[in-house]
C-alpha cells in the first residue's frame, strides 16, 4: 500500500509536534534543540521548515532548511531531517524533503548542502560535494558531504560550508 503524504510549512502550532519528531528519531535531544535554537537565529527563512501529515493532520515526518554558505555564495543546509519512528520507511520523510527542496526553489534559492547518510539524499539529486570543490572546516567522511544545485543554470559554487552558529561547525 502507498501512502500519500500531505505536506505543508510548519506553523507555531507545529512547534510541539516537529520537537517530538525530532526527539523520537535521534538518540539524544541534539537535534530537536538545534531546531528550537535555529528558530531564533538569523539563518531561520519562514516556509523553509516542513511537516509531512498523516491522514489526521498529525506531523510525523520533518525536514529543515536554513541559511549558509558556500564561501560567500548564500546557500541553504537541509537538516534535521526526522520522521517519528513508527512512520520510518514509509515515504514522510521524503516527502518533506522533497516539499522543503520545492519550497526553496518557489524561494528563489538555488543551493543546498546536506551532512548525512550518503545512501539517503542522493534519491533528490544530491552528489558528494567534494567533486564541486566543497568542504568543510571539519573532518567528515567525503561522501557525507552532499551539494544541489536547485536550478541548473547556476552551477554549484566552489568553497568551504559556513553553518549557521546553532551548528557549532
Amino acid at each position: 500500500m502507498t501512502i500519500t503524504w500531505h505536506t505543508r510549512a510548519e506553523t507555531g502550532a507545529d512547534i510541539p509536534a516537529v520537537r517530538e519528531i525530532n526527539l523520537g528519531a535521534f538518540e539524544t535531544p541534539l537535534e530537536a534543540d538545534l531546531v528550537d535554537t535555529l528558530r531564533t537565529d538569523p539563518a531561520w527563512i519562514d516556509g523553509l521548515s516542513l511537516v509531512s501529515t498523516d491522514e489526521n493532520g498529525r506531523p510525523v515526518g520533518y525536514a529543515l532548511l536554513t541559511r549558509c554558505h558556500i564561501g560567500s555564495t548564500p546557500a541553504l543546509c537541509l537538516g534535521p531531517c526526522a520522521v517519528l519512528p513508527e512512520y520510518q520507511r514509509t515515504g514522510a520523510g521524503s516527502a518533506a524533503v522533497r516539499a522543503a527542496l520545492a519550497a526553496a526553489t518557489e524561494q528563489g534559492e538555488r543551493y543546498v548542502v546536506v551532512l548525512g547518510h550518503p545512501p539517503y539524499y542522493p534519491r533528490f539529486g544530491f552528489t558528494r560535494a567534494s567533486r564541486y570543490g566543497i568542504g568543510l572546516t571539519i573532518d567528515v567522511p567525503d561522501e557525507a558531504l552532499m551539494a544541489l544545485a536547485l536550478d541548473k543554470r547556476y552551477p554549484l559554487p566552489g568553497g568551504t560550508v559556513r553553518y549557521a552558529a546553532p551548528f557549532g561547525v
